[in-house]
């Protein structure tokens, strides 16, 4: 009994090491969101670039054997593509997904607003808390479209909370060890 304890308590201090981690990780990304999307983009763009000459390397060795149904030199070929757009292009990745989760919220609020004046004209006495929303969600939406950093800030954020939600579970529970078995 008294081995599976200390198993227990190593497996929740390892997590709370990793939960520190994933806290670090997420603190950076708020500090840093533009700079943490150009690293994120060069590493994506290096493993596409180094899959796609793996595919080229694989073609190659293959030639002889499957030539007909040996699509790798093109799949490496797309790929290392790819990852050199990934990488020449980081910045620009980063404002694309902005502006398209942006262009989400606007375009979620628009169809609010068109509920909240349905509703209104049900007389559903709601309406106008509706409206409010969708406005509040319009200006949202702008704000995500216009300032860069908000959605990796947002997720950065996420981050932390997760992972000091996941320390102070894991403390309770090396806390509550001897009670649980």
């Amino acid at each position: 009994m008294e081995g599976i304890k200390k198993v227990l308590r190593k497996t929740g201090w390892i997590s709370i090491l990793e939960s520190l981690i994933f806290g670090i990780l997420g603190a950076v990304v708020i500090w840093k969101p533009e700079e943490t999307i150009k690293v994120i983009s060069y590493v994506l763009g290096a493993i596409f670039v180094a899959i796609g000459v793996l595919k080229i390397i694989n073609y190659f060795l293959t030639k002889e054997k499957y030539d007909f149904y040996n699509y790798d030199l093109i799949y490496g070929l797309m790929t290392c593509v790819l990852g050199i757009v990934a990488i020449v292009y980081s910045s620009t990745i980063s404002s694309i997904l902005r502006i398209i989760i942006g262009i989400w919220i606007i375009y979620s609020s628009f169809i609010r607003m068109n509920l909240s004046f349905e509703l209104k004209s049900l007389k559903v006495s709601a309406w106008g808390y509706s409206l409010i929303l969708a406005i509040v969600m319009f200006l949202c939406g702008l704000y995500v479209t216009m300032n860069s950093g908000t959605v990796i800030m947002t997720i950065g954020i996420m981050i932390v909370a997760y992972a000091i939600i996941d320390i102070i579970e894991n403390i309770i529970f090396m806390r509550n060890v001897k009670d649980i078995l």
